[in-house]
């Protein structure tokens, strides 16, 4: 039970956004030990604890984390009206609620995608490819990882691992212990191709934005990176199935528009990416644009929709002559932009809101300060760093990296590169830990748990230690 509190104690020394000036920066009240403070840390760690719980408790884990979210801003909001002080909280809310808008969106759009690109059958036809090379559930398992790796670098990590999860349910729909160790792969792969590419993830892409580790330094990290997926896999290749998948006949055709959705959802990456890299505009605004690809392809798929009408009008008199109904082929083909957006997995995209507006709002009440001291004054940067990488298992990697950087310790490019790794590939040792885990948590509902992900944490750890191991190993004249 202590040692269940001192996490939570630790979770709320992690900061949220930048939320305003330098002016209203100096009005803020510090409710580290104040009854509101102490009450938004109960709330905080006990709306956390039902959301790991979920499938025990069968209440879905947005719930009591959106819950915990409008308690603590309200409590927080009420003692600043009380100093007639109101409209800085308010400023406050409002900077964590665009940081979170930009999220959200950004997420939007890379699920829509998705569920346009399986409407059209793109993921069905990718597993019936693997399978037709006649691969066992090992190989599978493999493949998957590393293809999960090397897209994740150029990729951010949830929409590759969303990509590939639709992949690996559709293969393994009926094996359920190859699809839950493919998926603990694909996480802990996802989040440790990330971390060395400067585009790579939010950590990453803080790091390389704020100017401390120059672009070329971060693939100093690739050999860390590649360690710290193989141990865990290595190890989890001993429980996957040795038989081979069932056998599979020929793909079945994709819809009209299958191979445009592919294209445009790589122009749409690389406009989010430009967005950021030569505009300085947020990523969420190249997503938004790529929304607008999709859009018009849909227009243009409804328009030409008599091209799907022509393919069975010559056999439209076999089906009258058998008194058969002529199948509607057209309305098969039918695609809705607004059907991909409605159904997005929105119990994760709330649970991502309750997150990050409680974060926001316990590094409001002053726990940043705390954390800044505690961590980089009175420790050694290594070790500092390491606990660093460890408490990202808890809430997202961005989060904490911004923390750091907003700390901005005086520390060696050899330990800058320490904490981008440990907060990008940290977040792998809890499913909770990361944004691949959470989509994947709901997307495989029932089948990848967070219980499921727990039972190897200590495996994953073996691959953390392990790539902290070799970066010292391979870095150590950055230090």
């Amino acid at each position: 039970m202590f040692a269940r509190l001192s996490v939570l104690l630790l979770l709320t020394f992690l900061p949220s956004f930048a939320w305003a000036d330098s002016e209203s920066a100096a009005q803020t009240l510090n409710l580290t030990n104040h009854w509101v403070g102490f009450t938004a840390i109960a709330i905080f760690g006990f709306a956390y604890l039902l959301a790991m719980t979920e499938e025990v408790t069968e209440l879905n884990k947005s719930k009591p984390m959106v819950l915990a979210a409008s308690l603590i801003w309200a409590l927080i909001a009420a003692v600043y009206a009380g100093h007639e002080t109101g409209e800085i909280a308010g400023k406050a809310f409002r900077a964590c609620l665009e940081g979170y808008a930009e999220l959200f969106l950004f997420i939007m759009v890379s699920m829509a995608y998705l569920n346009a690109m399986e409407d059209r059958g793109v993921f069905d036809n990718l597993r019936v490819w693997l399978l037709s090379k006649g691969f066992s559930y090992r190989k599978l398992f493999w493949i998957t990882g590393f293809m999960s790796f090397f897209m994740s670098s150029i990729c951010n990590n949830l929409t590759t691992a969303l990509l590939m999860g639709a992949v690996i349910l559709a293969m393994g729909k009926d094996n359920r212990r190859f699809v839950t160790l493919c998926s603990i792969n694909v996480v802990v792969a996802t989040n440790a191709g990330g971390s060395f590419s400067p585009f790579g993830d939010i950590t990453t892409l803080l790091v390389w934005q704020s100017g401390v580790v120059p672009f070329v330094d971060f693939y100093s990290l690739f050999i860390p990176a590649i360690v710290n997926f193989a141990l865990p896999a290595m190890v989890m290749h001993f429980w996957i199935p040795k038989e081979q998948p069932a056998a599979v006949g020929k793909a079945p055709v994709m819809k009209r528009g299958a191979m445009a959705m592919i294209v445009l959802f790589l122009m749409t990456i690389i406009t989010a990416v430009s967005f950021e890299n030569a505009l300085d505009l947020p990523p969420a605004a190249g997503m938004l644009a790529g929304l607008t690809y999709l859009k018009f392809l849909g227009f243009y798929l409804q328009k030409t929709s008599h091209k799907d009408k022509d393919e069975i009008s010559d056999f439209a008199h076999v089906y009258k002559l058998y008194n058969l109904e002529v199948p509607n082929k057209a309305k098969s083909q039918y695609f809705d932009v607004f059907k991909s957006v409605a159904t997005l997995e929105w119990d994760t995209l709330l649970f991502f809101y309750g997150v990050m507006i409680s974060v926001g709002g316990l590094s409001f009440i002053g726990y940043l300060t705390m954390a800044s001291d505690v961590l980089y004054v009175g420790m050694d940067p290594t070790y500092a760093n390491i606990i660093v990488g460890i408490l990202s298992a808890f809430i997202d990697n961005g989060t904490i990296m911004f923390a750091v950087l907003t700390m901005h310790p005086d520390i060696s490019q050899g330990q800058w590169l320490l904490v981008t790794l440990t907060a990008g590939v940290g977040g792998s040792l809890l499913a909770i830990g990361s944004a691949a885990g959470v989509g994947l948590m709901g997307q495989m509902k029932g089948i990848y748990t967070f219980s499921a992900h727990l039972k190897w944490m200590p495996v994953i750890f073996l691959g953390y230690a392990g790539s902290i191991a070799a970066h010292f190993l391979l870095n150590g004249h950055y230090f």
